[in-house]
């Protein structure tokens, strides 16, 4: 039976969507599976990948494993919410297919929240590691700070709005355990594209539940050029659109909703500067009529913003030299 071990621990499902990343998947998988906490289901959602994991799966001959390929390329958001629906777990885990757990990640955050079913979520602090799986410490500790992790102290939290929101110290899509039957997966929109995690960490804070924070650094979150993070703090056009229209998504319904209202001047700030971000996406993307609105907004709606101002005065800059003040080489 999958639902109870001799232990009497309860079924954590964890949940690796994926996509052409064969070699980093291998050791997201043989993480999963070397956890001191054996009562799991790993559930691999192939995104339609060019070449099928599927040996790689069957290489760890292991009956835990579920394995499922999408016909088509769904896409990531699609992908991932299709896997979060496979999971039959009390708890469910998000593991990225270029990351890694510590073994005892489940072993440290499931007891917490099976000790307080008032927790609906545990959380941890995380390495950093690089395309060769080797920790940057200086990183490391620039994320946990930057998370504002180092401020935490370990143990409950009833009320995470500052901390899961603003600060974003809950990092949910790579070092969280989550009670899963509190979660409606069809209720994350398709709009919040690349943030489903804090959006599902906005579905954690408004739900009445508490967080719990184990301050040990239990999973390995890998940073390289192809990580959506990476390409949209670069040149690729696309990758910042798409990233700016998730952020504007999101950042609306936050401060729109009346249980986060001590928060909405920050929302709306945020919504402002992803139209900013927006907009230069738009220009580098040779496309100026339609990056001056955002623009325009922004700019009507804040005080005083450098970034936007010199968008706004590329955007009427003649094009050879927008293009050198943007980066762009044709």
């Amino acid at each position: 039976m999958l639902e109870y071990n001799q232990f009497n621990e309860p079924l954590v499902s964890v949940v690796i969507p994926t996509y052409n990343r064969p070699e980093y998947l291998k050791q997201a998988i043989a993480s999963a599976i070397q956890q001191t906490y054996q009562n799991i289901e790993i559930i691999v959602s192939d995104n339609c990948s060019p070449e099928n994991p599927q040996p790689i799966i069957e290489s760890f001959n292991d009956k835990r494993i579920r394995f499922w390929r999408q016909q088509q390329n769904i896409g990531m958001l699609a992908n991932q919410m299709h896997a979060f629906k496979m999971a039959q777990g009390k708890y469910v885990a998000s593991l990225h297919d270029d990351d890694m757990w510590n073994e005892d990640f489940l072993a440290k955050l499931v007891p917490p929240l099976e000790e307080n079913p008032e927790l609906i979520l545990a959380f941890c602090d995380q390495y950093i590691i690089d395309a060769q799986s080797e920790i940057n410490h200086a990183l490391t500790e620039e994320n946990t700070q930057a998370y504002k992790r180092d401020k935490l102290t370990q143990g409950v939290y009833q009320t995470f709005a500052k901390i899961g929101l603003v600060d974003k110290s809950i990092p949910t899509a790579a070092a969280c355990v989550i009670r899963n039957n509190i979660i409606d997966w069809d209720s994350i929109p398709s709009e919040v594209g690349g943030m489903w995690d804090l959006y599902l960490t906005y579905l954690c804070c408004i739900s009445g539940y508490g967080a719990y924070y184990h301050p040990e650094r239990l999973t390995r979150y890998r940073t390289h050029e192809q990580t959506d993070t990476m390409l949209s703090g670069s040149k690729d056009a696309q990758a910042k659109i798409r990233k700016a229209k998730s952020e504007i998504f999101c950042y609306k319904i936050f401060s729109q909703d009346e249980r986060l209202k001590e928060f909405q001047p920050y929302f709306e700030q945020k919504c402002l500067e992803a139209h900013t971000t927006l907009a230069i996406g738009l220009l580098r993307n040779q496309q100026t009529a339609a990056a001056r609105p955002y623009l325009w907004q922004a700019l009507s709606q804040q005080k005083f913003n450098l970034r936007t101002i010199a968008a706004l005065t590329i955007s009427f800059t003649p094009r050879p030299l927008a293009n050198q003040l943007l980066g762009i080489s044709k």
